[in-house]
């Protein structure tokens, strides 16, 4: 009798722990939304609803943000540098930051190039240089693969684009230089559904906050986190329970296409550029910059000293880099 009494009260404790760290989600998700509400607009196109950013006028650009992020990687200084002489289109990727993705789509490449490609032709964009960074950097050349029609060039700043054999003899499933999942993604690898979604209610929240410093010196390192990302950068919309989701789907669907996608790299025959820090501390730039290079004719890799988050950490450099991949397209159309 004692022992059912005990087991009793165990599970209250624990229901009342979950409900108290689910009430904590949302009311730190509700703070975040207020301090950092939509910077565009909302357009339905392939099932999603995109939340755009738009700014400038002339060429169009598309700019794809990477695993976990969300548009304000971009807007934090690269948009405004390019709308000075481009239609600048930055976006919340399916599922990330505002933009809403049904739970019926899949989160693989494909799906997200082909719903990419919905907006541009919603939009009237094509052909667009395209601009994509870490996982944005996949789904780019996805698009540019799948869709070639939409895209006339690709500025990759350091992109996943292959998944390299791992020191312990593995496929290199989890989709980074070294053959395991960095550190700042491994709580992203829960496939059970159920699961993923207990967690993201529950203790991804105080888990991220009690390790957010050691994984942005790993996403960031060896430069220094700006102080202003977590407001200006977007970093605390990572906070978001369905961010956490959308980003598990994300790495996690990886594996299912990369490889076929990577397969089709030589039939690109647009301008393509590709730049790399490098003491990136999430994807290896040989396997993902070099190899690449060596597969798409006319490509070119450029290193500059730097981490994971050129677009944040140095983003003049990154601006002048997809500025001069557009003028290549501009160039190549005319002749």
């Amino acid at each position: 009798m004692m022992a059912i009494r005990l087991a009793v009260m165990a599970a209250i404790v624990l229901l009342g722990l979950g409900a108290m760290l689910a009430l904590f989600a949302w009311w730190t998700a509700r703070r975040i939304k207020a301090a950092l509400p939509p910077q565009g607009r909302f357009i339905i196109a392939g099932d999603v609803r995109f939340h755009v950013h738009e700014e400038g006028e002339g060429p169009p650009l598309l700019l794809i943000h990477g695993l976990a992020g969300q548009m304000r990687h971009y807007t934090y200084g690269v948009s405004k540098r390019l709308s000075r002489e481009f239609r600048v289109v930055s976006i919340d990727r399916p599922g990330s930051g505002y933009s809403e993705r049904p739970s019926s789509m899949s989160a693989d490449l494909s799906a997200q190039a082909a719903a990419i490609a919905s907006l541009i032709d919603a939009m009237q964009l094509g052909p667009v240089c395209v601009a994509g960074h870490s996982l944005g950097g996949a789904i780019a050349l996805t698009l540019a693969v799948e869709h070639p029609r939409c895209v006339s060039a690709l500025a990759l700043i350091a992109p996943l684009t292959h998944l390299p054999s791992g020191p312990h003899g593995n496929d290199g499933k989890d989709g980074n230089g070294g053959g395991e999942v960095p550190a700042a993604f491994r709580a992203l690898t829960i496939s059970s559904s159920w699961l993923r979604t207990l967690f993201a209610w529950t203790l991804a929240v105080p888990a991220s906050i009690a390790g957010s410093r050691t994984v942005l010196d790993q996403v960031f390192g060896p430069e220094p986190v700006p102080r202003d990302f977590g407001t200006r950068g977007g970093g605390l919309m990572s906070l978001f329970p369905h961010q956490f989701i959308a980003a598990s789907r994300d790495i996690q669907a990886v594996p299912a296409r990369l490889p076929a996608i990577a397969a089709r790299y030589g039939e690109l025959r647009i301008p393509v550029r590709v730049l790399f820090g490098r003491e990136d501390r999430i994807l290896d730039w040989k396997v993902n910059g070099e190899a690449l290079a060596g597969k798409v004719a006319g490509a070119q890799l450029e290193l500059v000293e730097g981490g994971h988050m050129l677009p944040v950490t140095k983003a003049e450099l990154t601006a002048a880099f997809i500025r001069e991949s557009a003028l290549q397209a501009s160039e190549q159309a005319a002749r």
